[in-house]
């Protein structure tokens, strides 16, 4: 309809504002079209055009239409914003893909840092299923617990409370509570806290609080002890 009003005087479109109209009232008894919002629509567009026309003189262009212009904008923003949403799916996928190989090939270990978006890759993995999650959540736990990695970060850190399961949360506080004991341990000694922190959530974290208050240096004074 705009195609056809490009060049049409303000006479023009209100000779073809007249005809819509009587389009309109010719098909109101047509039972394929009750419901319809094509005649309206086409009635509304065409007063525009014409009132457009008899303020601005000239012919229509929808180049100096603004409304035309505004909507043709939101449609190149709705389009720019579906590319990015695409390309960040590609990037979540293949970041996904990464950790899953190489939690699968015994690699993801300290070496392998942390980046922004590793939650959501988790969720991905958790999502399809995949049989090395797991390995990618005890990765997660033990960055959140040592605070590297996009962990150094403390905002980063408080986010990964909306965004880590409690199981992984609570493996990461054990990690850290058992770190600061002072106890040396070897690969795959700890891996009981992420067996603790699967069954139990709200048990490791009670685990990992009290192990940090009984780290809590004593002052005779609070027991009757001598001083």
């Amino acid at each position: 309809m705009r195609r056809r009003a490009v060049g049409m005087s303000a006479a023009d479109a209100a000779a073809a504002l007249e005809e819509a109209r009587l389009q309109q009232h010719m098909d109101r008894d047509r039972e394929d079209l009750v419901g319809s919002e094509r005649g309206p629509a086409e009635v509304a567009e065409w007063e525009r055009i014409a009132q457009l026309l008899a303020t601005t003189g000239g012919v229509y262009d929808p180049e100096t239409d603004a409304i035309v212009q505004d909507e043709l904008a939101a449609d190149r923003r709705a389009a720019q914003a579906e590319q990015q949403r695409l390309q960040e799916q590609q990037q979540l996928a293949a970041r996904a893909d990464e950790l899953a190989a190489l939690a699968g090939a015994g690699r993801l270990n300290r070496t392998v840092e942390s980046q922004p978006g590793d939650e959501a890759a988790r969720d991905l993995l958790a999502q399809r299923g995949d049989h090395r999650y797991p390995k990618v959540d005890n990765w997660l736990a033990q960055a959140l617990a040592d605070h590297s990695g996009h962990y150094a970060n403390p905002a980063a850190r408080t986010a990964a409370v909306g965004s880590l399961p409690p199981a992984v949360r609570a493996h990461a506080a054990l990690l850290a509570a058992l770190a600061r004991t002072g106890a040396p341990a070897a690969n795959g000694e700890l891996e009981f806290a992420a067996r603790l922190a699967q069954a139990d959530p709200a048990a490791t974290n009670a685990l990992a609080a009290w192990l940090d208050r009984a780290l809590v240096p004593t002052d005779p004074a609070d027991t009757g002890g001598a001083r």
